[in-house]
């Protein structure tokens, strides 16, 4: 099982941008995904999550400009980012909880896509 996360780039203060993370492999089901962000010297934050029944949860720092959502027939998790700001700045990593042939589920870890906001 893969996760691959795209979507990321430079973007203006106020702009907006919207990441992919696709599941690929041998999948029985997602349950919870998520996407992360590692700022430079800083520690990994969760920002945004999505249940299996599409219950969502935001950071506070993205509530309101940020919108997490799921096509489940695609095994795809997307991040809508708006109205941008440099302290958004960050490596973006998604994460899913995925069941597969071994008898628990496992979390994998997409490979982080740049996020930069600058003028």
């Amino acid at each position: 099982v893969q996760l691959q996360a795209s979507g990321g780039g430079l973007v203006q203060p106020g702009g907006s941008l919207r990441l992919t993370c696709t599941a690929s492999g041998i999948i029985f089901s997602i349950n919870t995904m998520a996407w992360y962000r590692q700022a430079p010297g800083k520690q990994r934050e969760l920002v945004a999550h999505i249940s299996s029944g599409d219950i969502t949860d935001y950071a506070d720092s993205v509530k309101g400009r940020f919108a997490i959502s799921r096509d489940n027939a695609k095994n795809t998790m997307y991040l809508q980012m708006n109205s941008l700001k440099p302290e958004d700045t960050a490596v973006y990593y998604c994460n899913a909880e995925i069941g597969t042939v071994l008898p628990d589920p496992v979390y994998y870890w997409g490979q982080g896509t740049q996020v930069t906001v600058s003028s």
